[in-house]
């Protein structure tokens, strides 16, 4: 018990939430164990002191909730969420709790503009991508919160279970399509076998910071062609 809050309520109702994709099965003996415990009182003593995160721990796994995990194709890694409040909604570069996209998005829906064909305008002006993550892709960031308004300061703390997931996904024996978009989703590479399609650009962001336009390695492209040599529904994008 922290404060008012009780750890373990809120434990179960994260756990919860990942029954349905089963990702729960998964990643059992982590949820279960003292590590994910002290990520969660890691949290919530940080807000305690005014340290607030984000997201809010109620879209904390919303990447997981919204692929599960025997559909997942296709794994795009990121790097932190949104720092700002009231924008990340726990899928990597999607912030669908806003009317404008962020930069690092704005980069994303220019490259497939650029090189996609056929691209459906109506959902290339979607701010959410939750309709990836339902066609299979898992828009995993290398940490699932960050401190509002510092970027990184929460890569360690969810390092473990990070790798807990590329675990799962690489025992499964499927093999996948994994996009390592920036130095610190890079650093997981060696986790993902060969035997994996695998697909290495710069992260969006440090096009902006450079003032820059963003080379997404014709990823978008690389994936479909990839899906359809295995004779797997494509994604529309």
């Amino acid at each position: 018990m922290i404060g008012s809050v009780n750890l373990q309520e809120v434990k179960e109702k994260l756990c919860d939430s990942l029954k349905e994709s089963g990702w729960a099965n998964k990643l059992k003996t982590y949820l279960q164990g003292e590590e994910f415990d002290r990520v969660l009182e890691i949290l919530l003593r940080e807000a305690q002191d005014g340290k607030r995160f984000t997201p809010p721990l109620k879209y904390v796994f919303k990447a997981l909730e919204l692929s599960p995990f025997d559909r997942v194709k296709v794994v795009i890694i990121g790097q932190d969420p949104y720092p700002q409040a009231d924008v990340a909604d726990g899928l990597a570069f999607s912030c669908s709790r806003k009317d404008r996209a962020e930069v690092s998005l704005q980069f994303i829906k220019q490259c497939i503009v650029d090189t996609v064909p056929d691209t459906d305008l109506a959902s290339e002006q979607s701010n959410d991508l939750f309709r990836w993550a339902q066609q299979g892709v898992l828009l995993l960031n290398t940490a699932l919160t960050t401190t509002i308004g510092k970027p990184g300061t929460h890569q360690i703390l969810w390092r473990s279970f990070i790798v807990n997931i590329l675990d799962s996904l690489v025992w499964s024996g499927d093999s996948l399509v994994y996009i390592f978009m920036g130095k610190k989703a890079q650093e997981f590479m060696d986790l993902v076998p060969d035997s994996n399609y695998k697909i290495v650009t710069s992260h969006p962001a440090s096009a902006a910071y450079a003032g820059t336009t963003w080379d997404c390695n014709d990823m978008f492209n690389k994936i479909n062609n990839y899906l359809q040599k295995q004779s797997k529904p494509t994604i529309v994008w």
